[in-house]
């Protein structure tokens, strides 16, 4: 019998309460979250419970930030990226988030960290622009604008991922009439 799986994500900007609400009845079934994977989830065979996720953002946590989760009686499950955490708790614990302007708070700080990286790549990208055109005009070799073609293509699919989460944070603060 199969003690791990794989389950997508829908992405935490896009989807993260469909993607709480799957790994909830998940762990019905005893599939508990053990892991982020890449672009999804990694469950491990266990106790069926009735839990709820939450996810919480927050860059170099220490034991003082878990600490006031587990006194609020949620228990630290993953980290990604020491940034992003899941915690459970059985269900009908108060949430991490019990008010919008908490939700907004998050909202803000994230829609803050994927825009920082969606600039920088927009900025490498062009310089990488400039370099094709001034190749195309003989400044530089043609080889320059071989290799500039090549890294903004790369740039443009690693824009992808901070740009549309910023585009998701700034829909979902809108929603909640805050910009």
């Amino acid at each position: 019998m199969k003690k791990k799986k794989y389950i997508m994500s829908g992405g935490t900007a896009f989807a993260e309460k469909e993607d709480l609400q799957k790994l909830s009845d998940y762990a019905k079934k005893g599939w508990l979250l053990d892991r982020f994977a890449f672009l999804g989830y990694t469950l491990k065979k266990g106790t069926p419970q009735d839990l709820q996720y939450s996810l919480d953002f927050q860059e170099n946590a220490d034991d003082e930030y878990f600490m006031l989760f587990q006194e609020a009686g949620w228990q630290h499950v993953c980290s990604a990226g020491h940034a992003m955490h899941i915690f459970s708790a059985p269900e009908g614990t108060k949430p991490i988030y019990s008010d919008v302007e908490t939700v907004i708070d998050r909202y803000k700080r994230e829609k803050h960290s994927v825009g920082k990286a969606a600039l920088s790549i927009l900025a490498v990208m062009v310089f990488l622009l400039l370099f094709d055109v001034m190749s195309l005009y003989g400044w530089f070799p043609e080889a320059v604008g071989t290799i500039s073609d090549i890294l903004l293509i790369i740039s443009t699919v690693l824009l992808v991922f901070p740009g549309l989460p910023y585009f998701a944070y700034q829909r979902k603060l809108k929603k909640l009439g805050n910009i």
